[in-house]
Order: structure tokens, then sequence, then C-alpha cells
């Protein structure tokens, strides 16, 4: 199974901003854990750019070839209709992470352009959002069962 994990504008900045909303790991804490975990279950590949233009050519290059996407879009969520276009051409199933509860906080966090289409969307329970989302993938194709977890 393949699962690519894509983070957005500013995810590079974990460890270092606003740790009330994000805590203290940093990006490359997660990717090492999301890998220590499952990555005998799955090919985990992970990709973070603050461009959109880059994020979607990555899903436009990758995306198609994979079974799932697991995507923290950051702030793009609330304002890239061409990021939804990028994962809906791509025809992937995708779960929209958040690691803060996006409605804890301001108003214009609210909508997402992609919640509509995701597969599910997991928000507010920190790096764990990231786990559960790949295990939803992991489960949902049989690679793990809850005796795995």
């Amino acid at each position: 199974m393949e699962i690519k994990i894509i983070n957005g504008p500013n995810l590079n900045m974990l460890g270092k901003r606003e740790s009330n909303h994000y805590g203290t790991f940093t990006l490359a804490d997660l990717e090492k854990e999301l890998t220590s975990r499952y990555g005998k279950q799955a090919d985990l590949d992970f990709f973070q750019s603050n461009s959109e233009s880059d994020l979607i050519h990555y899903i436009h290059e990758n995306g198609p070839h994979a079974d799932g996407i697991v995507i923290n879009a950051g702030a793009f969520t609330h304002t890239s209709i061409a990021l939804r276009d990028a994962l809906l051409a791509a025809g992937t199933p995708f779960v929209e992470v958040h690691i803060s509860n996006v409605f804890a906080r301001e108003e214009f966090r609210h909508v997402s352009y992609l919640s509509d289409k995701a597969a599910g969307v997991i928000l507010g329970l920190g790096k764990m959002s990231y786990f559960f989302a790949v295990e939803y993938f992991l489960e949902s194709s049989g690679q793990i069962t809850k005796e795995g977890i």
C-alpha cells in the first residue's frame, strides 16, 4: 500500500511556531514516528511545500499512483480551489487532517475547500490526526486489524 502524506504552507515550521496550537514536535519528528509505526505496512511518501504550485504538481505526478493521500493543506485548505481540483483529478481517496481544531480558532478557518470531497476529516488531535488517517487507509485495505494497532 502506498500512502502520500502531503503538508502545505508553514508546516515546515512545526516546533517553532504557535506551540499552543501545534505542539512542540517538528515535521521531521512526525515523519519519523509515522515511518516507525507504519513503515512495514505501507510505503509512506512525505512531501511538504509552501508553494501551492509545487503541491499541485506533486499531486498531479504522484496522486494517481497512490492508494491514499493524507493531506494537511494548511492555510490552502481555506483558499485553494486549485488544490481541490488537483486532488479530484488525481482520483485517489484522501483524508484531510489538521493538527489544531480549526473550529476553535478564527472564523475564516472554518471553511474548507477540501472537506466535502474527502473520505474523512480529522482535526484537533495533534499529530494523532495523521496516525488515525494512515490507520484508516490501512484498515480499509485490510493491511491492519485493531489487534495490529
